[in-house]
């Protein structure tokens, strides 16, 4: 950022004490996310009053003028006059048509802004910013007095990295109704958002008049309800149950938030799953399922098990008939030139005994499933095309040909299949899900509402950075833009939904919009906080969990080494020992704790004398095992087993060590021969996630580390290895009075989930915490 000498280091001085003008603070020189190309602060201000003018070079920019004068209305109680004369007009936009589509220059001087762009997505981008140059009071639903409606003098030249920065919105498994949707949309475009991919269709309800076809919303749109978090919800198992869950939206409330989102220029890209993912639309028309289906189908609630192992017949051509059909309406209500076709997670077990299918694929000569996947999305994407639009699918379409002119989504891992569709000369777009997935925590757990697994917080977001390093100039020239994707399996409102969403779709915008070399995570920050004073303001309940404290306890020679952090580069963290709240006047927290009895931590961040984020409890317990090494099953994580943290029932919160679909083993080194009564190994299950109990645990005593005497030994029934739920255990060894050094624990996993588990057929996580030993 380029600022004048002098006054301008007067000004930005001016501004990081006193904010941007009127009463909300602003610590960073613009305060605009995402940020723009260059800045250049000059001396004075423009302020925004009932006399102040806007004109334009075209009739085009009409309504973006109008809508950035109506946001004056509630807040500052007036709006701006339109003039006809560019030229004396407080606010004029001139076309500039040798500037790309996206971008703009934006020149303040104490008189006079003008704007210059090529159309009207520049001219809304500036605007944008201009907005956000403004007091966060701007937008109050009420009046608000005493405040300066001025900006900065300066001047932008702006534009984006990626054409595509997009915003998924998952409304199948939780219906977001039409206003949030909105409330959504705006302020996503105020952020240079573009997409909104919109995922109308799943399992869990299809929520789109298609009036051809109305029992799709009359039986598809609704579902039975249930308690308790996604991955434990259960099917119903017959015909008959009332299913009070669900909503749908009317076309007429289609063309509503069409028409909004385009004023904001954002594209809204209608996605209808296929071939799998579509148990809404087969329980309202099941003809189009395969014969080979036995299982109840059923709108699901939950993860679905084997009742998510349905999918659209591909040897049925009436199957075709009725997608396209669907697709028909879908493309008139949706101006976009693309749709997204779905094709991720489809199974395709009916297919492999489906008489259809299986004759399709005779004809076809094919002999893989896969590829008969392949032929259902090249015939479904020839389709759209033909009607002069472009089809985007999931990355599960590189399994087999990708049909021609396709956009691919790359999501699994870290997007990896992106690249291997950039290879083919395909488009593709980065979503990958380890960091740009919405329904992981976004913070230390033990503050979190349950979420699905792992932590992507808002700084892994901001700091990711979609080109590799390893990529060609014909791999990097496909990739169209990033895209930030919204699961609503554990959303349970709408206020839930919000606090998943922000603030991380805002560094997903900055990614999307600023250029590579500008990444600064503490100026990001900075001009997060003007953006939050916003949010407060249009009553978005923003997640604050960037000032939550992750922890982690270490045993380091026979002491715990306890080490706090913020993601937040500009906070302080105070801290007590003794059990009280700490406040602005506890220790600062300034290098590790080390702790050799039990005792609780108690810490937080604080801004000045102000805490910023909730309170970490840590309860440090003591016993003959704690700081003791552990070896072996080579897992790093080893050491959380004797740090004298337990871990909560989220099983991803850092202070679980876990073993995937293997047999385990590990050895407890006491140091010094030890009486030994009772041992307590912690034990977490997590039903939907497929964390269960071991099918044995045994424990073995030694003096030597060599020759192991078995002391005894724990095993499960299947019934109590599946137990349903989501809680912490303990597996006790007790019963027995010994001598030993060495504790040996040889465990024994279950194996593969059983056919009536939500996730039939795979491997089992075993997850243990802390050994106790007495």
């Amino acid at each position: 950022m380029k600022i004048n000498k002098g006054i301008g280091f007067i000004f930005l001085l001016l501004l990081v004490v006193t904010g941007c003008g009127g009463k909300s603070e602003c610590s960073d020189a613009t305060c605009v996310v995402p940020v723009p190309e260059s800045v250049e602060l000059k001396r004075g201000n423009f302020a925004f009053s009932r006399n102040t003018t806007y004109a334009s070079d075209g009739d085009m920019y009409a309504e973006v003028l109008s809508d950035f004068s109506d946001l004056f209305e509630k807040s500052a109680g007036f709006v701006l006059r339109a003039a006809d004369d560019v030229a004396t007009a407080d606010v004029c936009v001139e076309t500039d048509e040798s500037l790309p589509e996206e971008a703009y220059t934006l020149s303040v001087t104490p008189q006079r802004i003008l704007i210059k762009a090529s159309g009207v997505k520049g001219a809304f981008y500036a605007l944008q910013t201009v907005r956000q140059l403004l007091p966060a009071e701007l937008e109050s639903r009420l009046l608000v007095s005493g405040t300066e409606w001025s900006i900065p003098a300066l001047e932008i030249s702006d534009k984006p990295r990626f054409g595509y920065r997009g915003l998924m919105l998952d409304v199948s498994r939780y219906f977001v109704p039409k206003e949030t949707v909105l409330k959504i949309i705006d302020a996503a475009s105020m952020m240079k958002i573009n997409k909104l991919h919109f995922h109308l269709v799943d399992n869990q309800g299809w929520r789109l008049e298609i009036k051809r076809y109305p029992k799709l919303t009359e039986e598809g749109a609704w579902r039975v309800y249930r308690e308790g978090p996604f991955s434990l919800k259960k099917n119903p198992m017959k015909p008959g149950e009332d299913t009070p869950v669900g909503g749908f939206y009317t076309q007429d409330d289609i063309r509503d938030i069409v028409a909004f989102a385009s004023r904001r220029q954002v594209e809204v890209i209608p996605e209808i799953e296929m071939p799998a993912h579509t148990n809404s639309s087969l329980v309202a028309y099941p003809q189009y399922a395969c014969p080979s289906v036995k299982h109840y189908t059923a709108v699901l609630p939950g993860m679905g098990g084997v009742n998510f192992n349905t999918e659209y017949c591909a040897g049925n051509d009436e199957t075709f008939v009725f997608l396209q059909h669907i697709l028909d309406e879908v493309m008139d209500l949706f101006p976009s030139r693309y749709v997204h076709l779905g094709g991720d997670e489809a199974i395709k077990e009916a297919w492999k005994s489906c008489p259809k299918c299986q004759k399709r694929m005779r004809e076809l000569s094919i002999t893989d499933v896969e590829d008969l996947q392949g032929y259902f999305m090249a015939r479904m994407t020839k389709y759209v095309q033909e009607r002069g639009r472009e089809a985007i699918g999931w990355d599960e379409w590189t399994n087999s040909k990708i049909p021609d002119g396709a956009v691919i989504l790359a999501w699994q891992g870290l997007g990896e299949a992106g690249y291997k569709a950039a290879e083919q000369g395909h488009r593709f777009i980065m979503t990958p899900s380890q960091i740009v997935y919405l329904d992981y925590y976004q913070g230390p757990q033990w503050f979190e509402p349950r979420a699905y697994f792992g932590n992507n917080t808002l700084k892994d977001i901001y700091e990711y950075e979609p080109v590799q390093p390893s990529w060609g100039a014909e791999i990097s020239d496909n990739l169209w833009g990033v895209q930030a994707s919204m699961w609503t399996e554990f959303i349970e409102s709408d206020r839930h939904l919000e606090y998943m969403l922000f603030p991380r779709v805002a560094a997903l915008a900055d990614i999307a919009w600023a250029r590579k070399d500008t990444k600064d995570w503490a100026s990001f920050v900075r001009r997060l906080d003007g953006l939050a004073a916003r949010w407060e303001y249009m009553d978005i309940n923003y997640s604050k969990s960037m000032y939550n404290l992750d922890h982690k306890v270490t045993p380091v020679d026979g002491k715990l080494v306890a080490d706090l952090s913020c993601i937040r580069p500009d906070v302080d963290v105070r801290y007590t020992l003794d059990g009280t709240e700490p406040l602005a006047t506890s220790a600062l927290y300034t290098d590790s704790l080390v702790l050799s009895d039990s005792v609780t931590v108690r810490a937080a961040a604080f801004a000045g004398n102000v805490r910023k984020g909730e309170i970490l409890n840590l309860p440090v317990r003591w016993n003959k095992a704690t700081a003791k090494p552990v070896s072996g099953n080579k897992n790093a994580e080893v050491y959380m087993l004797t740090n004298g943290v337990k871990g909560s029932d989220k099983h991803t919160d850092m202070e679980w060590c876990g073993w995937y679909d293997q047999d385990v083993s590990f050895v407890l080194d006491l140091e010094e021969v030890t009486p030994i009564t009772r041992v307590v190994v912690g034990h977490a299950v997590n039903y939907g996630m497929g964390v269960h109990y071991p099918a044995s645990m045994e424990l073995l005593v030694s003096t030597d580390n060599r020759n192991f005497v078995p002391l005894q030994r724990l095993s499960f029934s299947q019934k109590e290895i599946f137990r349903d739920g989501i809680f912490t255990d303990e597996l006790v060894f007790d019963d027995f009075s010994v001598e030993g050094r060495y504790l040996k624990f040889v465990i024994q996993s279950p194996g593969e989930t059983p056919d009536f588990h939500h996730r039939v057929g795979q491997g089992v996580w075993l997850r243990f915490d802390e050994i106790e030993v007495y």
